[in-house]
C-alpha cells in the first residue's frame, strides 16, 4: 500500500546510550543507518540486510532487535542501548570481559551483537545451561570460529554472577 501523502523526513527524538538525540530523518531510513551514519556508533554492522545474522543487534526498550529491519521512525521516544553503551565509565561488562579472557572474539565482526544477544540471555537466565546458551545465540552468525569459545565467554560470565 503506498501512502502518497507521507511526509518524506520526520523530527526523531530517541535516547541511545543514555544520550537525547534530536534529528531529522528521512522516513525510510533504518536504525542501522542512523546509528552508524548520523550518530557515529559503528558497533552495529550491517552484514546480511534481512535479520538473519545478528551482526546489528542492538537493545530497544530492553529487547534485542535486528535494527537492520528497524525504521529510525519507529524507535521515536524510545531508548537504545548498542554496544558502545554497553560499558559502565569506560569499564566492560563482566560479559565483556569474559569474552575477552576466553578468546570468544576473532575477526569482531559479529561480536557486538553476540554480546549483546548473551547479555540478553544473562538479564533473563542467571544460570543458562550450555544448551539454552547455543539456543539464545543461534541467531548470531560467527563465520571465524567454532562457537566453543563464545559459549564459553557466556558460561564464565554466567558464572561470575554466582559468585557475586
Amino acid at each position: 500500500m503506498i501512502y502518497l501523502d507521507t511526509p518524506e523526513y520526520f523530527d526523531l527524538e530517541v535516547t541511545v546510550n543514555g544520550q537525547r538525540h534530536k534529528h531529522r530523518v528521512p522516513t525510510h531510513l533504518r536504525l542501522l543507518d542512523f546509528l552508524r551514519d548520523t550518530l557515529d556508533l559503528t558497533g552495529a554492522k550491517e552484514t546480511c540486510g534481512e535479520g538473519e545474522c545478528g551482526a546489528c543487534t542492538v537493545f530497544l526498550d530492553g529487547q534485542t532487535v535486528n535494527s537492520c529491519l528497524v525504521l529510525a521512525v519507529e524507535t521515536h521516544g524510545s531508548e537504545i542501548i548498542t554496544i558502545e553503551g554497553l560499558s559502565q565509565g569506560g569499564t566492560l561488562s563482566d560479559l565483556q570481559q569474559a569474552f575477552i579472557d576466553e578468546h570468544g572474539v576473532q575477526c569482531g565482526y559479529c561480536t557486538p551483537g553476540i554480546v549483546l544477544s548473551a547479555t540478553q540471555l544473562l538479564r533473563e537466565e542467571k544460570h543458562p545451561t550450555r544448551e539454552r546458551i547455543r539456543f539464545e545465540l543461534a541467531g548470531n552468525i560467527c563465520r571465524c570460529t567454532g562457537y566453543q569459545k563464545i559459549f564459553s565467554a557466556v558460561a564464565n560470565a554466567a558464572c561470575k554472577h554466582r559468585e557475586v
